[in-house]
Formats: C-alpha cells, structure tokens, sequence
C-alpha cells in the first residue's frame, strides 16, 4: 500500500501551458505510448512510468471512458480492493463501490501521478516499428496530429463495440445496446434481450421503474454465471410474472411499434416501445489487425507472449480484456490492472 492516506491525494490538475507545447513538440519522442486509459490504461502507464520511462495516454473519449458510461447509479460486483491501481488505495464506505465512487477514485490516482493523458483523442492509425512508431490522431474537432513512440500499449477494452443481432430494425432508434437509467421508460413496453447480469439488472431496474418488460433469451433460464444475489431476485420476478420472461426465443425483427420474435411456438408478435439488447460486446480485433498482429482460434486470441505481453508484432504490447480475444468474460479490471507490471520489466529487460 501507498504510504500516505488516500484522502491526501491531489484532486486533477491540468498540465501546465509550458509542460503542454513542449509535450506537444513535432520533435517530441515518448518511449511508451498507451492507447486507452481506461483503468488497465492507467495502471500501465503508471508503472511505465515509475520504471523511468516517458509515457503518454491517449483516449478518444474521457479517462476511463467506459465506466463513465455505465449506468449512473451501478454498483460493481466486486471489493474496492481488487479495483486499485498505482499501489493507491480506493477508500469506499460500501463493501461494493459505486460507478461514480470509481471514477473519482481513478480520476485522483491520474492526478496524483501527474500522468499525461490525451482525451478525446482517437488513435486513427499507428505506422513505423519498433522504436520508431508514429500514431497518428485526430480530436473530437477533426483536427489531425500525430505522435512519436519507441513502445506501444494497446488497451482499448472491448465495450464499444456491441455485438450485433444483423437483424431487421436493429438499427431504429428505440434499439439500445448500453442500458443507462430506467426513468425514461416509465408506463411503456421493453424489451430486454439477453440472459446474463446486464440483462437482469436491466429488466428488474425498468420493471420496478415502471415498464412492462419482457425478457427474451435464446436458451432455457438464465445463465448461471448471474451474480448470486441477482439471480433468484430475477428468477423470482419471472415465477412471478412481474417480468414475462421469453426462452428458447429469438428476435427476427424490430419494427416501429413491435417486434417479432421466433419462439419454439412459431413466430409471435409483440407489442413494444423500447428494445435493450444486452448481447455483449466485443474488441475492436480491426484495429489491432491494422498493426499487424495476428489471432488465432475461433476466440480471435491475439498472438502475444504470456509472460511479457509483447503481441507478435515487436514494440506492441497488449493488456486488459483484449488480451483474451472474444472471451471478453476472462480478464477484469481485477487481473488486468497487473498487465502493467509485467510490460513495465518487459521494457527494462529490453533496455
């Protein structure tokens, strides 16, 4: 642990005038740069950094971008412990923390090691090799840059990228594949499709927000890797007959003002305002094959070395979820946070 108390962290200061055009500098050479700062994102860049190394982070949204687009009010599954990073504590009240506890607490641990972070800034393409990289970027204003970097870290997560249905309607603009806040579809009909924790929390939140859900999910009950104590409570809702639950059923079609579905009956419609289709999500494998680096397997696994995460492309290293190609329920931020120790005596063997 840190040796001083959590609440002595510095709150976010912005780099100075100065440090900014002189990081900013055409002839500016970064040793690492870390695309994603997300919390394995910051985590490698800190310890990049305290292992001497001049590091930079990009993101094309805010620092971790993806949290801060969970719902408002989320409570994550596990301890604040296993969410620390930087050897920084995450003081919390809650045995569970909150979304917006988290994002606080990642926000004062960037903060506290004066990390460069570039947001809004998307990484468009990356050239060169090892040692000598150029990524290119452009701004939410179009405004195109680009940087110099003897190292890479890839760590863009996999949440932007929904996986899709391919079917007819998806693409209406009552189709939603991030659930927020159940408010808005107060006295109307939703919904839900998937059978995992996303798709629970979403269905038992509108129902007691008021909807009219209807769940729909391909196999016969939930999946069994439900959080125990979302389980039954959306098992219960379902006996119940407060949530109408749909299994063995698939949605073919999503019109205006309903949506047909395929059950093991034949081809039902529904009557229904909102659709949440909570069927995951995937990294964006594109990018990563821009740069060169390879899978393998159905599960799309990048080729990279387990021991210093090095990909197959030399100077590109991978951490976090994308390291375990479409088996996006194998890496958390609980064991990804580490990937930047391993990257860090990585770069000083190779030093």
């Amino acid at each position: 642990m840190a040796d001083f108390p959590a609440d002595s962290i510095p709150d976010a200061k912005p780099s100075s005038t100065l440090e900014r055009e002189r990081a900013n500098s055409p002839d500016a050479l970064y040793d690492v740069l870390v695309i994603g700062a997300g919390p394995t994102g910051l985590a490698c860049a800190i310890e990049v950094q305290k292992a001497g190394f001049k590091v930079v982070a990009v993101d094309k949204g805010c620092i971790c971008n993806s949290l801060f687009h969970y719902p408002s009010h989320m409570t994550f599954f596990t301890t604040p412990e296993l969410l620390e990073i930087g050897n920084i504590p995450f003081p919390s009240p809650n045995p569970k923390p909150t979304r917006n506890e988290a994002l606080q607490y990642y926000r004062l641990v960037a903060a506290h090691y004066k990390l460069d972070v570039r947001q809004y800034e998307r990484v468009e393409s990356v050239a060169g090799a090892d040692g000598h990289f150029m990524v290119h970027t452009e701004d939410r204003f179009g405004r195109r840059g680009q940087l110099k970097t003897r190292k890479l870290i890839v760590s863009t997560g996999y949440y932007d990228l929904p996986n899709l249905m391919h079917i007819p309607g998806e693409n209406l603009s009552k189709v939603h594949h991030y659930y927020n806040d159940p408010h808005p579809y107060f006295d109307t009909d939703v919904m839900v499709i998937g059978g995992k924790n996303s798709a629970a929390i979403a269905a038992l939140e509108l129902w007691r927000s008021g909807a009219r859900v209807t769940l729909v999910h391909r196999h016969e009950a939930m999946h069994r890797h439900v959080k125990y104590w979302i389980k039954p409570d959306i098992e219960n809702r379902i006996k119940n007959g407060e949530i109408k639950a749909c299994f063995h059923t698939e949605v073919v079609e999503i019109a205006e003002d309903s949506v047909v579905l395929k059950t093991p009956h034949g081809l039902q419609t529904v009557k229904n305002d909102f659709v949440f289709a909570m069927t995951g999500y995937h990294p964006d494998f594109s990018f990563l094959q821009s740069m060169g680096v390879r899978f393998e397997g159905p599960d799309k696994l990048p080729v990279c070395n387990p021991q210093t995460l090095e990909s197959n492309v030399p100077g590109i290293f991978l951490a976090g979820v994308i390291v375990a190609g479409s088996r996006t329920n194998e890496i958390f931020i609980e064991n990804g946070r580490f990937h930047g120790g391993q990257i860090a005596r990585a770069l000083l063997a190779q030093n």
